[in-house]
């Protein structure tokens, strides 16, 4: 790398080009920086939301969603600061869709990669603000990666300087077509058409002196509810506010004034207001309160603790289940054997009984009409049916009116059979 010399001054050279190309794949330096930058946010930020409580492997859930919702949102922003660049007479709309070519605006990048990671945050039940502090600083480390892409690109400058560190900015032309291009070209020489300042630089290092005011005051104060993103995009405003006051590049005005500095000033006062007003939410949140962070581990722990007791009550329920069934059948079965035997040793003495006594009514009126002869008969038919309930227990229920009778004749009969065997 060589430094080009004045009288007593030593500047910074550009990069010579910013493609280089793997066979028919380019390298962009600008994409580059940026993935790198967007490496390094994921990996830090991971880090700052576990210290903080969090799940680990969250930040990359959110950074599926935030990334591609950041990348869109910088360059809608872009596109609608800069909309002359790609609208309108012998402008090429299509070009619009390049951004490997540059052209990212900040703001949009962070509002619209916010609603990416408010998606991801609302699909797990995390809080967006409990997130948003972990991550605050590191969009800053990665802004300011991403601002060496504005470097190999030979962007985003300043005015004219004399000052050691004035960047040197020389001729590129693209090697196919002949024409001058910054993007895609390689210079001519080494011999620089102008010594400028280098913004994207003093971004760059602004970036990082953001980053640490944050970590620092973090720790210190022990923010939460989205206190520390505030800071940082306070912080970040302030300073891109007299940085874009420098630029030479073409932008869009409002009033005369860039429109960047407008949006600057807009995100000095909210970010101000929000990180002020929000000191009355409290402490910083407790994330184990959000029903994202409870691990599998816990779950598992949780499952097995109320496993005994729901196999308690199972086995309760089973035991009083059972023991209903018990009370349902059981008494009603000893019941109706208890019954059915006296039944059946009442009904045969009964019957042996009637028998004789229906012998000896048929002996005395034997010569009688067949009317009287039939009550015997009807006597026995009784004895008969007095038999029939000691085979099931329940016609043994239905029929306890005449066991009831039987045994009541039998008693009558039994101390003529009985009375010997007793006196003996």
């Amino acid at each position: 790398m060589r430094f080009a010399t004045g009288p007593a001054l030593t500047y910074l050279p550009s990069p010579s080009q910013g493609v280089w190309h793997l066979g028919a794949i380019p390298i962009r330096a600008y994409a580059l920086c940026i993935i790198v930058g967007i490496i390094v946010a994921i990996v830090w930020s991971e880090r700052r939301l576990v210290a903080r409580g969090g799940q680990r492997g969250f930040i990359t859930d959110v950074a599926v969603w935030a990334v591609p919702f950041g990348l869109v949102g910088g360059r809608l922003y872009h596109v609608c600061t800069d909309w002359w660049r790609y609208f309108g007479a012998g402008k090429n709309p299509i070009a619009a869709l390049e951004i490997w070519d540059g052209g990212l605006g900040i703001p949009g990048a962070i509002f619209l990669g916010g609603v990416g990671a408010w998606i991801a945050c609302r699909r797990r039940g995390v809080r967006l603000p409990f997130v948003a502090d972990a991550i605050a600083p590191t969009l800053a480390v990665a802004q300011a990666i991403g601002r060496l892409g504005n470097y190999f690109n030979q962007e985003l400058y300043g005015g004219p300087t004399t000052l050691p560190w004035g960047l040197e900015i020389f001729q590129r032309v693209n090697q196919t077509t002949g024409l001058p291009d910054d993007l895609n070209g390689v210079a001519i020489n080494h011999v620089p058409i102008a010594i400028v300042h280098p913004t994207f630089l003093y971004e760059m290092v602004w970036d990082v002196i953001v980053a640490i005011i944050v970590v620092l005051v973090d720790r210190r104060l022990r923010l939460g509810h989205g206190r520390a993103l505030a800071l940082y995009v306070a912080a970040y405003a302030f300073g891109r506010f007299f940085i874009e006051l420098m630029r030479s590049d073409e932008a869009t005005h409002i009033f005369g004034v860039r429109v960047n500095v407008w949006m600057m000033t807009l995100l000095f006062i909210g970010g101000t207001l929000y990180f002020f007003l929000a000191r009355g939410r409290g402490p910083r949140e407790d994330p184990t309160t959000f029903r994202g962070f409870v691990s599998p581990v816990d779950t598992a722990e949780m499952a097995s603790t109320e496993a005994p007791g729901e196999a308690t009550e199972a086995t309760a329920g089973a035991a009083e289940s059972s023991a209903a069934e018990s009370s349902a059948a059981g008494p009603g079965t000893a019941e109706s054997g208890t019954a059915a035997e006296p039944a059946a040793e009442t009904a045969e003495p009964g019957a042996a009984g009637e028998s004789a006594a229906g012998s000896e009514v048929v002996a005395e009126r034997d010569s009688a009409d067949s009317k009287e002869s039939a009550k015997p008969a009807t006597s026995t038919v009784a004895a008969e049916s007095l038999e029939a309930p000691s085979a099931e227990s329940e016609t043994a229920k239905v029929s306890a009116a005449p066991a009831d009778t039987a045994s009541a004749e039998t008693e009558t009969t039994a101390p003529e059979t009985t009375a010997p065997e007793t006196d003996a």
